[in-house]
């Protein structure tokens, strides 16, 4: 019993196309043919080698895998536990999707902020909900899972409103009043370590040079003037300087070190 080309192809669920790809890549022997050189026979064989193939692939095995397999497909455990552990971080990203599409269909969640900052959103400006997207992207998730909840416990909401509401032409004596308001609660109530995701010196350094063009053009000359003055009152106010808060909230020559 023997199949013609269109034939095997159907049988093996696949096309006449397919087919004959395999037989240039060489992942399909060729067949006899009919005697007058035309008609080609296909056997059980080739059917047996289609639907392994088409089996393979399913798997999520390259064809150039495949064809290191070869028609018995032992020897090669490497292959399949790299495809496994390949399926294993597909699985693992699309629950972290369902997860975040989840929290997007809530009431007044927004796609503005890192999802797990939809809890803090609502008091925040349009700067400070650009500066947490650049910072999801620049820092660890634990730093971000530590400034989360610094902002939930925060209990300075009208000395926040007041720095939002800071116009960039605020003169000197107002700059002064709000940087001595904010002083005492820099230390205590921002006191974050960002740690970069950064691999490499050269991406902390790039890390460090976003966040600082970031800072410069999402707050105005006077909001991050008050947080320069803010800083250096912490000690003549009895609070010792501190790193974190630094990173969080200083100007674009404090970026993080």
């Amino acid at each position: 019993m023997t199949w013609s080309t269109r034939e095997i192809a159907e049988l093996s669920g696949t096309t006449v196309k397919t087919v004959r790809h395999y037989h240039e890549i060489g992942l399909l022997e060729e067949p006899d043919r009919e005697p007058n050189g035309y008609n080609k026979r296909y056997e059980v064989r080739h059917l047996t080698r289609l639907l392994q193939i088409k089996r393979l692939t399913g798997l999520g095995l390259s064809l150039a895998q495949v064809a290191e397999l070869g028609t018995a497909g032992d020897g090669h455990p490497s292959v399949f536990q790299e495809i496994d552990a390949e399926l294993e971080a597909t699985v693992e990203r699309i629950q972290s999707i369902r997860q975040e599409l989840a929290t997007l269909s809530q009431p007044g969640a927004t796609p503005d902020v890192p999802t797990t900052f939809h809890g803090v959103a609502r008091p925040l400006r349009d700067n400070d909900r650009a500066l947490l997207t650049i910072y999801a992207q620049l820092f660890s998730a634990e730093s971000m899972d530590a400034l989360r909840q610094l902002l939930e416990a925060n209990p300075h909401e009208d000395l926040d409103e007041a720095f939002r509401d800071l116009p960039a032409d605020a003169d000197d004596a107002t700059r002064q009043a709000l940087a001595e308001w904010m002083a005492p609660f820099v230390g205590a109530n921002r006191s974050v370590t960002l740690e970069t995701k950064a691999a490499t010196p050269r991406e902390a350094e790039a890390a460090r040079d976003a966040v600082g063009q970031a800072l410069q053009a999402l707050y105005n000359p006077a909001q991050l003037d008050v947080l320069r003055r803010a800083r250096e009152l912490r000690p003549a106010m009895g609070t010792a300087p501190d790193q974190g808060a630094k990173e969080a909230l200083d100007g674009p020559d404090d970026a993080p070190e």
